[in-house]
C-alpha cells in the first residue's frame, strides 16, 4: 500500500525544479508510505511521478517506485495490491519477463509490455490505483480498480495536469487552483460525501471506479475522458439474466469456496497480518476463515462506547473467544472522540460526514501498534442486503405504487407542508420553555419523507433514506444537480427485482464514496493496509446471480452469509439486531461537543463566511437542540464542511 503523485507541467521547466515540487508532493502523503519515497523524471517530456512507499511484498529495494519496466518503455508508479499477482506471473509469456524481485509492481508491468495497458488493467484483481507513463507514445495512464478501494484525484489547473492519491498532493503543486465547486457543496450536504466523479474544488475530479483515463501529449482538458474496463452495472444485469441454478446449500458452498480463496489470496505479505473485528456478521466471517487458515492465533481488534446502544464490543470480544484470536480492544470516551474531531480535517482533506469515520481511525491506530496490514468485512452490507434500510425502503416502494400516479405530486406537497407548519408550532412551545410535542416530531418524519411519493424507481426510495435536506440549494445558495451516479438513472441496471436495484445503488454511490473513503483515509492515516475479501469480483459475480430470496427473506438480509458463518460459529453469538459501526453523535452534538459545534455554527461565522444560507442552517441545529428533529448526520456535514473550511480553504 503506497501513495502516488505526479504531474505533466505543459510549460516545462528545469529538470531539477520538476524533480522538487514532485518530491513535495509526494512528501505530504508520507503517511500512505512511510518506509521509502522516489521521484521520476522523464528527461525528454516534462513529467514527473512520485511516489511513497508502505513495504508489504518484496521489502527489499527490488519493489521500489516509481519502477521502469524491463524494455524501459513504460514507468509505474502504484497503490494497492494485486491478488492474482502468483497467478499472473505463471501465464504464458509472462514466467520469463526478467523479474528483478517478487513485487506484484513487476507482475503489473510484464502484463502491461505482453498485452498493452487497456486489455492488462482488465486482468489484475485487487485494489489499485495505477500511474503509467508511456515514454513512447508520450502519454499518462490513470486507472482505479473496480469498487474504488483506492482514491485517485486528477484536474488541469495553470497549464498543469496534476493527480494524486489525495487532494493535498495536488494543492502542494504552485499551479493549483482551489476555486470551491459548490454544486459538489449542495450534494455533499445532501448525503455527506462528494459524489464520484466531482471533487470538493471544481478544477479536480476524481477518477471513476473501473476506468482508466488516458491523457495524451496534446494539452486539453476535453481530450482526457475517463473509459470504463469494468462495470456494476453489467454484473447486475448479467447475474439477472444468468440465475445461478444450484439449490441453496450450493450456494453456501460456493460462496465458503470464494472466500476461503479470497482470505488466502489477501494474507499474501511480507508482514505480520491481523483483523479487524465488530463482532458483526462480516468480519466475523473473515476472521473465522482467516483463522482456519493460519497456525498460530489471528491478531484481531476492536473499539468499544461507554454508550450501550452503540457498544459491540462485548460481541466481537465473545467471537474472538470462541475463534481462539489475540484480541485487542479499547473503548472510546468523548473526550477522546473530540481529539480525533480536531484531526479529521488532515486525514480526510476533502469534507467527508460519516461519523463513523471517528472509531475507524482509532481502531485502526490500535491495529497498527501491532501489524501493517488487516482484513476488513467491508462489502458485505451493500452486496448482500444487510442494511435495515433495504426492509424500509421495499416498503415505501410498495406503497408508492399504491397510489395512483395523478394523486403523488398532491400527496407528496400535502405532506412536505405539515412539516413546515409543525415546526412553527414546535419552535414557539420551545422559546416559551415547554416541552415540544411528540405531535410534531411526528408530522416532521411524515415530511421528511414526502419525496417519495414522486419517486419513480427503487433507488430513488433509497437516495431519499441518504438525502438530509429536501433541495441541493437549501443550505448552499444557487447549488445544481450535477450527473453523478447518485442522481443519473444511466447508470442504473435494467433489472426487475427492486432489491438488486437498490444493491447495484449502494455498490457504486456509498460503497465507493463513503465506505471505502472512510476506511481508507483512516488506515492510511497511520499507515496500515486494510483488504477487503469480502469485494473480490468473483463474489459479486456469484452473490448476484443468486435468487434474492437467498439473501434476503423475511425482513433478513445476508441470509447466505449468515448461514456460512453458523458453519463456524453459534448462532447465539451473531444472531442480534444489527447495530452498525456508529457513534453516538446525535446525543454528543449536545453535550460533549456542543460548544465546539456552536463556535462553528454561529450566526456571525457563517454570515463572515458568506457560503450558506444561514437561516437554512440556523433552523436545523435549533431543531436538534429542541429535540423536534434529529439532523446529527446533516449538522455532522455542516460541521465536517467547516472544520474543513478552517483548515484548508483558509490555509
Amino acid at each position: 500500500m503506497c501513495g502516488i503523485t505526479g504531474f505533466i507541467q505543459y510549460d516545462g521547466g528545469p529538470l531539477e525544479q520538476l524533480a522538487e515540487r514532485c518530491e513535495a508532493m509526494a512528501d505530504t502523503i508520507a503517511h500512505r508510505g512511510p518506509d521509502a519515497h522516489g521521484v521520476w523524471v522523464d528527461p525528454s517530456f516534462p513529467i514527473a511521478l512520485g511516489h511513497r512507499r508502505l513495504s508489504i511484498i518484496d521489502l527489499s529495494k527490488a519493489g521500489a517506485q516509481p519502477m521502469v519496466s524491463a524494455s524501459g518503455r513504460f514507468v509505474l508508479s502504484f497503490n494497492g495490491e494485486i491478488y492474482n499477482f502468483a497467478r499472473l506471473k505463471k501465464e504464458p509469456g509472462l514466467a520469463s519477463y526478467p523479474y528483478r524481485g517478487h513485487s506484484d509492481t513487476e507482475v503489473i508491468l510484464a502484463v502491461v509490455e505482453q498485452l498493452g495497458v487497456e486489455k492488462a488493467v482488465s486482468k489484475l484483481h485487487g485494489m489499485f490505483a495505477i500511474a503509467l507513463w508511456d515514454r513512447k507514445e508520450h502519454c499518462l495512464w490513470l486507472a482505479r480498480d473496480r469498487v474504488g478501494k483506492k482514491p485517485v484525484y486528477y484536474g488541469w489547473c495553470g497549464g498543469s495536469f496534476l493527480f494524486g492519491s489525495e487532494l493535498k498532493a495536488l494543492r502542494r503543486h504552485p499551479h493549483f487552483n482551489g476555486e470551491l465547486d459548490r454544486d459538489a457543496l449542495g450534494q455533499y450536504l445532501q448525503y455527506g460525501w462528494v459524489a464520484q466523479p466531482l471533487s470538493i474544488y471544481r478544477q479536480v475530479r476524481k477518477l471513476p471506479p473501473g476506468t482508466l483515463l488516458k491523457v495524451p501529449q496534446e494539452y486539453s482538458p476535453e481530450s482526457a475522458v475517463p473509459e470504463r474496463y469494468w462495470s456494476a452495472k453489467r454484473v447486475a444485469e448479467h447475474g439477472a439474466s444468468n440465475p445461478f441454478q444450484g439449490s441453496y446449500k450450493e450456494a453456501i458452498d460456493a460462496l465458503e469456496e470464494m472466500l476461503q480463496q479470497s482470505v488466502a489470496d489477501r494474507m499474501v505479505a511480507d508482514v505480520e497480518l491481523g483483523a479487524l473485528l465488530s463482532g458483526g456478521i462480516d468480519s466475523s466471517t473473515i476472521v473465522a476463515l482467516m483463522q482456519q487458515q493460519m497456525d498460530r492465533p489471528v491478531k484481531t481488534f476492536s473499539i468499544g462506547f461507554e454508550e450501550e446502544d452503540y457498544n459491540e464490543a462485548e460481541y466481537a470480544a465473545a467471537v474472538a473467544r470462541h475463534l481462539g484470536t489475540d484480541h485487542y480492544e479499547a473503548y472510546v470516551k468523548p473526550d477522546q472522540a473530540l481529539d480525533v474531531v480536531e484531526e479529521l480535517p488532515r486525514l480526510y482533506d476533502e469534507p467527508f460526514a460519516d461519523s463513523s469515520q471517528i472509531p475507524t481511525y482509532l481502531v485502526s491506530k490500535l491495529a497498527r501498534e501491532q501489524v501493517k496490514v488487516v482484513l476488513t468485512g467491508d462489502g458485505g452490507d451493500e452486496q448482500m442486503a444487510g442494511y435495515r434500510r433495504y426492509k424500509n425502503c421495499l416498503s415505501h416502494w410498495r406503497d408508492v405504487n399504491r397510489v395512483p400516479v395523478p394523486l403523488r405530486p398532491l400527496l407528496q406537497s400535502t405532506t412536505a407542508s405539515m412539516g413546515k407548519h409543525s415546526w412553527r408550532w414546535a419552535k414557539r412551545y420551545a422559546q416559551e420553555g415547554r416541552i415540544v410535542p411528540s405531535w410534531t416530531r411526528s408530522l416532521g418524519k411524515i415530511s421528511h419523507r414526502s419525496c417519495n411519493w414522486t419517486a419513480v424507481a427503487p433507488q430513488q426510495i433509497l437516495a431519499n433514506k441518504f438525502n438530509h435536506c429536501q433541495a441541493i440549494d437549501q443550505f448552499v445558495p444557487d447549488a445544481l444537480v450535477s450527473r453523478t451516479p447518485l442522481s443519473d438513472d444511466a447508470e442504473w441496471p435494467d433489472v426487475q427485482d427492486a432489491l438488486l436495484g437498490m444493491l447495484h445503488y449502494d455498490y457504486i454511490n456509498y460503497l465507493p464514496d463513503d465506505i471505502l473513503v472512510k476506511v481508507d483515509r483512516a488506515s492510511m492515516g497511520v499507515s496500515l493496509e486494510a483488504r477487503a475479501p469480502l469485494l473480490d469480483q468473483r463474489i459479486l459475480n456469484l452473490v448476484w446471480s443468486l435468487p434474492m430470496d437467498y439473501l434476503y427473506r423475511d425482513k433478513v438480509g445476508k441470509r447466505v452469509l449468515r448461514d456460512l458463518l453458523a458453519r463456524h460459529i453459534p448462532n447465539s453469538l451473531i444472531d442480534r439486531p444489527k447495530r452498525g459501526f456508529s457513534v453516538p453523535i446525535k446525543g454528543w452534538l449536545v453535550g460533549p461537543l456542543r460548544d465546539w459545534a456552536e463556535d462553528l455554527l454561529s450566526e456571525q461565522a457563517l454570515r463572515e463566511q458568506g457560503i450558506f444560507e444561514v437561516a437554512s442552517i440556523r433552523d436545523a441545529w435549533q431543531q436538534h437542540l429542541y429535540g423536534w428533529a434529529n439532523h446529527s448526520e446533516l449538522l455532522w456535514s455542516i460541521l465536517m464542511f467547516q472544520a474543513w473550511w478552517r483548515t484548508h480553504a483558509k490555509g
